[in-house]
């Protein structure tokens, strides 16, 4: 096109009459957090879920992070490693819950939920086989959103927190049945382990997870003969390419597992950490067992995997039942409260700053729909059908909620 200009004509480029894309694209704002971390101690949980390093980084990164005083210190954490880091070190639980993010290793509980002031984001264990109909309907009377450690998945499509988790519990498994097969813990003084010119322990393992695999690989390690049972020829098969040797292996044949764990002197229940167990061992295999053996029933959680498993905790986490020593305490992990609370911070510190990068949780749960899997209450509607089923509540599928949101 020409257009005079000046007595003379100029020519225009095309392009130049063309409308131009618009240059600025206004994306989501970055919010601030308020995060608040109670003392579990009194629940003997004592990991915590942010370590003072990792609260440095969010206080840098302009959030507020409030932690009950003590909450720390059984993982060696003090209150002055906290406040040096930036935290505000609060006297009371009450204020921690008034925090708009509440984080905890340990399940919440009923007295806790009721001094949440509502509208909050809660991030912690779940612990089906502790809760009430009533615990969960007080979260949702507060409508608070809550996401479980045990449901909580990455873009991956994996379990981090669970698998850190698993981790943790299946090495640790072998260093707990260590001890109560030592004199020092009145067990039968046998090592795990083998030594020249003594037949090797003897170690069943219940499941082909993250859990049994950190299990096996440690009790090899120490020499012990490693047998592991489970439900699927394709799990048993995928075990051993992961191991990277040939162990003992078989479904859950009744005779086979009654032959094997009459000669163990441990066995460890660790099966799939996500779900209710498919399987039990019934309690007459118990009864066959040798005296003094130890059980080890990390699906303690979901309600355990063997009939004689009840729920102990740190101060007794043992009994004894037809001969049998049994350690059933959930949170084992606690044992190890530094190194789970470093794993745990690993995972959390940076999902948090994703969190107020995106524009806060509802926007973050938009965009992330991975991590919907791990949310059993949005906005005070219960989500999860498990807990549903559990509890006797019902259920919406928080699909539908994404668009009322």
């Amino acid at each position: 096109m020409n257009q005079r200009k000046g007595g003379k004509l100029s020519t225009l480029a095309n392009d130049q009459l063309l409308p131009r894309e618009e240059l600025y694209k206004r994306g989501p704002r970055n919010v601030k957090l308020s995060i608040g971390i109670p003392n579990n101690s009194i629940s003997m949980e004592y990991s915590v879920p942010l370590t003072p390093q990792s609260v440095e980084v969010l206080v840098h990164s302009g959030h507020d992070v409030f932690i009950e005083k003590g909450a720390g210190e059984e993982a060696n954490y003090s209150d002055r490693l906290y406040a040096d880091s930036g935290a505000v070190i609060c006297q009371t639980a009450a204020e921690v819950f008034q925090c708009d993010i509440i984080l905890k290793m340990a399940p919440f509980t009923q007295e806790e939920s009721q001094l949440m002031k509502g509208n909050q984001l809660l991030l912690s264990p779940l612990y089906l086989t502790m809760q009430t109909q009533e615990s969960v309907r007080c979260l949702m009377r507060k409508k608070v959103t809550a996401v479980s450690f045990e449901y909580m998945k990455d873009e991956y499509g994996l379990f981090p927190v669970e698998q850190i988790f698993s981790e943790i519990m299946g090495n640790t498994s072998m260093i707990v049945a260590s001890e109560y097969l030592s004199t020092a813990r009145n067990g039968k003084g046998v090592i795990l382990g083998s030594i020249t010119g003594i037949s090797p322990t003897e170690v069943v393992i219940l499941g082909t997870g993250t859990a049994a695999e950190h299990a096996a690989r440690t009790a090899r390690a120490l020499g012990a003969t490693v047998k592991i049972f489970d439900d699927s020829i394709s799990k048993l098969m995928d075990f051993q390419s992961r191991l990277g040797e040939r162990v003992f292996t078989s479904v859950f044949h009744p005779k086979a597992l009654r032959k094997a764990m009459k000669t163990a002197e441990v066995v460890i229940g660790a099966l799939s950490m996500n779900e209710v167990p498919k399987m039990v061992v019934p309690e007459e295999m118990v009864e066959g067992m040798k005296e003094n053996s130890v059980i080890i029933d990390l699906n303690i959680i979901q309600g355990g995997c063997i009939e004689t498993s009840q729920i102990t905790n740190h101060k007794k986490p043992i009994f004894v039942k037809h001969g049998v020593i049994h350690y059933c305490v959930p949170n084992i992990t606690s044992r190890v409260a530094r190194t789970t609370s470093i794993a745990v911070s690993n995972i959390l510190a940076p999902m948090l700053i994703e969190i107020a990068q995106s524009g806060g949780i509802n926007h973050y749960i938009k965009s992330n729909r991975s991590f919907c899997e791990g949310i059993y209450v949005y906005n005070g509607v219960l989500t999860n059908p498990d807990i549903g089923a559990v509890l006797n509540i019902p259920v919406t599928d928080i699909n539908l909620l994404m668009a009322a949101f």
